[in-house]
């Protein structure tokens, strides 16, 4: 069965060749002789009941550094009939920008297959999906209060602070037991983000490994383990940290069977979880997920084909 593939993500140009899961993506399928287009989310289009954009053909790609990709002539694409699947990639930040693409992609579930479902995408961020499932979770607050804040450091010591819509480890604020500059911080956060932020005990087994684990609709596909670098207390490959393989441990296992029905229930086919120190569920990633090039090195596996043949079986 061959596909028709729009991958709305960021410009080709800036990315990481040898670490984007959007462009490994994009290789496999290639390799399968799928016809891909790229396009950007601010050239979404709606007029008369059609979702359209000015798109490129991605007539070849691989991973050699300055010519990693070439595209054919601009088209304009009708995404509801042009289109088997699109695959919404873009990074965050989740704002009123990314809001409104998924708002405008709904318009086209009848017609077009959306990975991920971007109702699912809007309902479901990182950091709020999660607070589904308390019991895999270490002690954690929502708020904007710093009394309430206060009052967590003082019963939990040593916490860590982030935006509630943050990504790749930007933003992430260790404050120690004895709550040194906790008020600027969240005088700070206050500042710069209008919704709240999250803040969730420090966990020192951190220094055990951040495990992203991939799940493939609702089935675990693979996993890495993600050290701090030297100096930093974050495990994001984007900050510094390094990978290694990685197997689950009978606490992670728990933490997917758990979550794999809830995935597949909202069409949220392609998601990678954090699990800190083998036990405490942190974030689960379906805006933008990340880590299945380092997986796939490490494990000799093919993740990429598998989300393509998730994505198959919802169309057929």
């Amino acid at each position: 069965m061959t596909l028709r593939a729009a991958v709305q993500m960021d410009p080709m140009d800036g990315i990481n060749i040898n670490g984007d899961s959007s462009f490994h993506l994009i290789l496999k399928a290639l390799e399968r002789g799928y016809t891909l287009y790229h396009y950007d989310v601010r050239g979404l289009t709606w007029e008369a009941g059609r979702l359209t954009t000015r798109a490129h053909r991605i007539l070849d790609a691989k991973r050699e550094p300055g010519a990693h990709y070439s595209f054919g002539d601009e088209v304009l694409l009708d995404l509801g009939r042009d289109t088997d699947v699109v695959l919404m990639r873009q990074d965050p930040p989740f704002d009123l920008g990314y809001l409104t693409g998924t708002w405008l992609l709904e318009r086209i579930k009848d017609e077009t297959l959306v990975v991920n479902d971007p109702v699912s995408v809007r309902n479901a961020p990182e950091k709020v999906f999660v607070l589904d499932f308390p019991q895999f979770m270490p002690p954690t607050m929502v708020t904007r209060s710093l009394e309430a804040t206060k009052d967590f450091q003082s019963r939990y010591g040593a916490v860590v602070i982030k935006p509630l819509h943050g990504n790749g480890g930007k933003a992430v604020f260790r404050i120690d037991e004895q709550g040194t500059n906790l008020g600027a911080l969240v005088e700070l956060f206050g500042q710069v983000w209008p919704e709240p932020f999250m803040v969730q005990q420090f966990l020192p087994s951190v220094s055990q490994g951040d495990k992203r684990i991939v799940l493939v609709d609702g089935e675990v596909a693979g996993a890495i383990n993600r050290k701090p670098g030297e100096g930093e207390f974050r495990s994001n490959l984007a900050v510094g940290g390094y990978a290694e393989a990685a197997e689950l441990t009978p606490r992670e296992k728990e933490i997917c069977a758990a979550l794999g029905p809830a995935l597949r229930e909202r069409g949220l086919i392609f998601v990678g979880i954090d699990v800190i120190g083998g036990e405490w569920l942190t974030e689960i990633n379906v805006t933008s997920p990340t880590g299945i090039v380092a997986i796939d090195r490490f494990n000799n596996s093919d993740t990429a084909g598998l989300i393509w043949d998730a994505i198959k079986r919802r169309i057929g």
